[in-house]
C-alpha cells in the first residue's frame, strides 16, 4: 500500500489529532489556496494588474523603509 504526502494513519481512534494533521499537510502543500484561487475565473489582464499593484506596494514600503527618520533639533 503506498502513502502520498496527503494521507494520515488514525491511531487508536484519534480522530480529532489525525484530522488536525490532514490539515496542516493540506495547508503545507498550498493545495487549499490553489483550490480557492479556481474557484472563479480572473483575466490575464486582471491578474497583470493585480500583480502590478502588489509590486508597486511592495516597493514603495521598501523607499518607505529606506528613508531616514526626521532630523531632531
Amino acid at each position: 500500500m503506498a502513502l502520498n504526502g496527503r494521507s494520515v494513519i488514525v491511531p487508536d481512534g484519534n480522530v480529532e489529532k489525525a484530522l488536525r494533521k490532514f490539515k496542516k499537510k493540506i495547508q503545507n502543500d498550498g493545495l487549499l489556496l490553489e483550490l480557492r484561487e479556481r474557484e472563479t475565473f480572473v483575466k490575464p489582464t486582471t491578474r497583470r494588474k493585480i500583480k502590478k499593484s502588489a509590486a508597486k506596494s511592495r516597493w514603495r514600503k521598501h523607499l518607505k523603509s529606506q528613508k531616514l527618520p526626521p532630523r531632531m533639533y
